[in-house]
Protein backbone atom coordinates (compact mmCIF):
# COMPACT_ATOMS: atom_id res chain seq x y z
CA UNK A 1 0.00 0.00 0.00
CA UNK A 2 1.43 3.34 -1.02
CA UNK A 3 1.01 6.70 0.59
CA UNK A 4 -0.07 9.29 -1.23
CA UNK A 5 1.64 12.58 -1.53
CA UNK A 6 -0.49 14.44 0.75
CA UNK A 7 -0.75 12.14 3.53
CA UNK A 8 2.74 12.19 3.29
CA UNK A 9 2.47 16.04 3.93
CA UNK A 10 0.18 15.81 6.56
CA UNK A 11 2.23 13.37 8.18
CA UNK A 12 5.69 15.69 7.85
CA UNK A 13 3.30 18.50 9.41
CA UNK A 14 1.94 16.38 12.01
CA UNK A 15 6.45 15.59 13.01
CA UNK A 16 7.14 19.12 13.04
CA UNK A 17 4.24 20.05 14.96
CA UNK A 18 5.08 17.32 17.57
CA UNK A 19 8.64 18.47 17.35
CA UNK A 20 7.96 22.62 18.07
CA UNK A 21 5.78 21.14 20.77
CA UNK A 22 8.19 19.54 22.56
CA UNK A 23 11.04 21.98 22.28
CA UNK A 24 8.91 24.96 22.82
CA UNK A 25 7.37 23.46 26.00
CA UNK A 26 10.87 23.12 27.37
CA UNK A 27 12.02 26.51 27.37
CA UNK A 28 9.13 28.03 27.54
CA UNK A 29 7.06 26.78 30.69
CA UNK A 30 10.35 26.94 33.12
CA UNK A 31 10.35 30.35 31.64
CA UNK A 32 7.21 30.92 32.49
CA UNK A 33 6.88 29.28 35.96
CA UNK A 34 10.01 30.73 37.30
CA UNK A 35 8.73 34.30 36.49
CA UNK A 36 5.77 33.75 38.41
CA UNK A 37 5.78 34.95 42.22
CA UNK A 38 5.84 32.72 44.88
CA UNK A 39 2.11 34.17 46.22
CA UNK A 40 0.71 33.52 42.25
CA UNK A 41 -1.62 31.24 43.20
CA UNK A 42 -2.85 32.59 46.58
CA UNK A 43 -3.10 36.84 45.13
CA UNK A 44 -3.60 36.25 41.62
CA UNK A 45 -7.42 36.00 42.24
CA UNK A 46 -7.55 39.41 44.39
CA UNK A 47 -5.90 40.91 41.77
CA UNK A 48 -8.32 40.42 38.86
CA UNK A 49 -10.92 40.97 41.17
CA UNK A 50 -9.55 44.52 42.40
CA UNK A 51 -8.63 45.09 38.45
CA UNK A 52 -11.97 44.39 37.52
CA UNK A 53 -13.53 47.33 39.67
CA UNK A 54 -11.09 49.90 38.95
CA UNK A 55 -10.74 49.43 35.40
CA UNK A 56 -13.78 48.24 33.45
CA UNK A 57 -12.71 48.91 30.22
CA UNK A 58 -9.14 47.69 30.81
CA UNK A 59 -10.72 44.86 32.21
CA UNK A 60 -12.35 43.44 29.06
CA UNK A 61 -9.34 44.14 26.71
CA UNK A 62 -6.96 42.01 29.23
CA UNK A 63 -9.75 39.40 29.34
CA UNK A 64 -9.28 38.81 25.92
CA UNK A 65 -6.07 39.10 25.57
CA UNK A 66 -5.48 36.64 28.69
CA UNK A 67 -8.64 34.28 27.42
CA UNK A 68 -6.57 34.07 23.81
CA UNK A 69 -3.16 33.16 24.99
CA UNK A 70 -4.84 31.17 27.86
CA UNK A 71 -6.93 29.09 25.47
CA UNK A 72 -4.43 28.83 22.65
CA UNK A 73 -2.03 27.11 25.93
CA UNK A 74 -4.65 24.95 26.83
CA UNK A 75 -4.86 23.66 23.40
CA UNK A 76 -0.65 23.29 23.04
CA UNK A 77 -1.47 21.14 26.56
CA UNK A 78 -4.31 18.91 25.88
CA UNK A 79 -1.81 17.93 22.33
CA UNK A 80 1.29 17.37 24.41
CA UNK A 81 -0.87 14.69 26.46
CA UNK A 82 -0.65 12.77 22.93
CA UNK A 83 2.72 14.28 21.64
CA UNK A 84 5.69 14.68 22.96
CA UNK A 85 5.82 18.31 25.86
CA UNK A 86 4.49 18.78 29.27
CA UNK A 87 0.76 18.55 29.17
CA UNK A 88 -0.72 18.69 32.03
CA UNK A 89 1.73 21.50 33.37
CA UNK A 90 0.65 23.58 29.79
CA UNK A 91 -2.65 23.18 30.66
CA UNK A 92 -2.30 24.43 34.14
CA UNK A 93 -0.39 27.58 32.46
CA UNK A 94 -3.23 28.34 30.39
CA UNK A 95 -5.81 27.75 32.65
CA UNK A 96 -4.01 30.37 34.51
CA UNK A 97 -3.80 32.67 31.91
CA UNK A 98 -7.86 32.41 31.62
CA UNK A 99 -10.84 34.29 33.43
CA UNK A 100 -13.92 32.40 33.70
CA UNK A 101 -16.20 31.10 36.26
CA UNK A 102 -14.47 28.63 39.37
CA UNK A 103 -11.21 28.97 37.35
CA UNK A 104 -8.91 29.11 40.60
CA UNK A 105 -11.47 25.83 41.84
CA UNK A 106 -9.93 23.91 38.21
CA UNK A 107 -6.44 25.39 38.88
CA UNK A 108 -6.37 24.56 42.62
CA UNK A 109 -7.55 20.86 42.19
CA UNK A 110 -4.33 20.76 39.48
CA UNK A 111 -1.44 22.81 41.35
CA UNK A 112 -2.58 20.80 44.67
CA UNK A 113 -1.87 17.39 43.05
CA UNK A 114 1.80 16.46 44.86
CA UNK A 115 3.59 15.24 41.25
CA UNK A 116 2.14 18.61 40.28
CA UNK A 117 3.33 20.69 43.04
CA UNK A 118 6.43 18.82 43.24
CA UNK A 119 7.40 19.54 39.50
CA UNK A 120 6.45 23.42 39.69
CA UNK A 121 8.92 23.64 42.86
CA UNK A 122 11.40 21.67 41.52
CA UNK A 123 11.56 24.29 38.00
CA UNK A 124 11.54 27.08 40.70
CA UNK A 125 14.12 25.71 42.73
CA UNK A 126 16.37 25.46 39.89
CA UNK A 127 15.90 28.82 38.81
CA UNK A 128 16.81 29.94 42.58
CA UNK A 129 13.19 30.96 42.98
CA UNK A 130 11.40 30.23 46.48
CA UNK A 131 8.64 27.60 46.10
CA UNK A 132 4.70 28.41 45.68
CA UNK A 133 2.81 29.05 48.56
CA UNK A 134 -0.58 27.30 47.67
Amino acid sequence: MELSRHTLLVIEWLGLLSMATFVGSLLAIPWIIARLPAKYFIQHREKVEERHKRHPLMAKMIFITRNTIGFAFLLAGFAMLLLPGQGVITIIIGLSFMDFPKKHEVVDFLVRRPRVKRFLNWIRRKEKKPPFQF
